[in-house]
């Protein structure tokens, strides 16, 4: 069961934020979200993420798109229906290969292209029609917003650090348990 309030801090510079992510973590608290309008780098490591595996999809993916670009012209153009064009007969797929070199590079990208998006949203838990889930209209601005749990009454001394940090907003919510 997760905590039923969180505090909300605010920050206005995303250098202090870094600092107060690391002050933070440094104490063992909890951080469970940080909003911010632009990405803000290291601020994963900073965070203690684990790092992203999309790589090794792009990966699967764009070597899927390679497989299916060699079927489809070994099907097409060696097995179902052979041609003769300018001069060069299609006898057998090694021989052909030097012309299927673009089909083949332009598929692995399209799917590893594609497919990463639609993963990228679905991991992420994006699509069409879905309420935001951004807690401060402020942080698509110009604002920074960290969400800690409050867990056996550790609010006040929560609340002293994030000042101590540079927060310039501090707010108490209840946290709705659907998320």
């Amino acid at each position: 069961m997760g905590a039923s309030k969180v505090i909300h801090a605010i920050y206005t510079d995303d250098d202090v934020l870094m600092s107060a992510v690391k002050k933070i973590k440094a104490e063992k608290h909890h951080i469970e979200e940080v909003f911010t309008p632009f990405p803000v780098h290291g601020l994963d490591k900073a965070m203690g993420l684990a790092p992203t595996r999309l790589a090794i999809t792009a990966f699967i993916y764009g070597t899927i798109g390679l497989i299916v670009s060699i079927v489809m012209m070994n099907f097409i153009m060696i097995e179902d229906w052979p041609q003769d064009i300018g001069g060069k007969p299609s006898f057998s797929f090694i021989e052909n290969m030097p012309a299927f070199v673009p089909i083949m590079f332009e598929l692995t990208i399209f799917f590893a292209a594609h497919l990463m998006v639609i993963t990228f949203y679905l991991r992420s838990r994006i699509w069409p029609f879905k309420d935001a889930e951004n807690p401060d209209p402020r942080t698509t601005d110009d604002h920074f917003l960290m969400e800690i749990p409050i867990y056996n009454n550790n609010q006040l001394e929560l609340e002293n650090l994030l000042k101590e940090t540079g927060a310039v907003e501090i707010n108490i919510v209840e946290k709705d348990e659907a998320h």
